[in-house]
């Protein structure tokens, strides 16, 4: 066999052995870390007042409570845009985690930033592409079954006047009339919804002068296109 060399144990140096003391925290650290979790803790307990104890999540009925100490409907697209900015998943709770998200972002830890936190969060959905996003998730939010993929018309008239209504209120106006009017669609998809909001930005209304029906817009709105000139001969 090889012989292998017996190397000496060398020592370390001074210079890299640490002392305890380098490695504490830096005070200046050591107080930020400590205000974060006191702004989690604040953030938590605000959470635990609104939660279900039993689900661990807050419920529809904590969410109207916490609509009422705001003072707002639970109806009022913010308390939508507030789900879209907790990320969360399921209408009408919330979990600790998808509260710890949204409130974070907000820089809200009690009741009354909460207060002034919403309409900065509305004019936060309301640039182009936040909103893009938004009105996306807000068709998300509505399938509330595992596997589904549409949803009914009822709701989606419900659910264009609270998202699109303030920006296009003619257009969904009439859109909505055209869906409760007709009776070929009992659900609409996502892409369809989605295309909705497309012809909204789009189209010049009402004359509809710039409508193609040989362009990629889906079915159904060729035949509101169709249905509203035809109601207006």
């Amino acid at each position: 066999m090889p012989r292998t060399s017996k190397r000496k144990a060398v020592p370390p140096s001074s210079a890299s052995v640490k002392s305890p003391d380098s490695l504490s925290v830096r005070p200046g650290k050591a107080g930020a870390v400590k205000a974060v979790t006191k702004e989690v803790d604040r953030i938590d307990q605000l959470f635990d007042s609104y939660a279900n104890k039993d689900l661990g999540l807050i419920d529809p009925e904590g969410v109207e409570t916490l609509c009422s100490d705001m003072g707002v409907q639970h109806t009022d697209v913010r308390i939508l845009m507030l789900a879209w900015k907790m990320k969360a998943k399921k209408q009408g709770y919330f979990s600790k985690d998808e509260w710890r998200t949204g409130l974070k972002a907000l820089k809200v830890d009690n009741l009354e930033k909460f207060k002034k936190a919403l309409p900065t969060l509305e004019t936060e959905v309301m640039t182009p592409p936040n909103f893009e996003d938004f009105y996306a998730y807000a068709f998300k939010y509505c399938l509330t079954e595992e596997m589904q993929k549409c949803v009914d018309v009822e709701t989606i008239c419900e659910l264009l006047n609270l998202v699109l209504g303030s920006q296009f209120c003619a257009q969904v106006d009439s859109i909505t009339e055209y869906l409760k009017f007709q009776s070929d669609y009992r659900v609409l998809t996502m892409d369809q919804w989605v295309n909705f909001y497309r012809f909204c930005h789009e189209i010049s209304f009402p004359d509809l002068h710039n409508y193609d029906s040989d362009q990629a817009w889906p079915l159904i709105l060729d035949s509101f296109v169709e249905w509203l000139r035809e109601k207006r001969k």
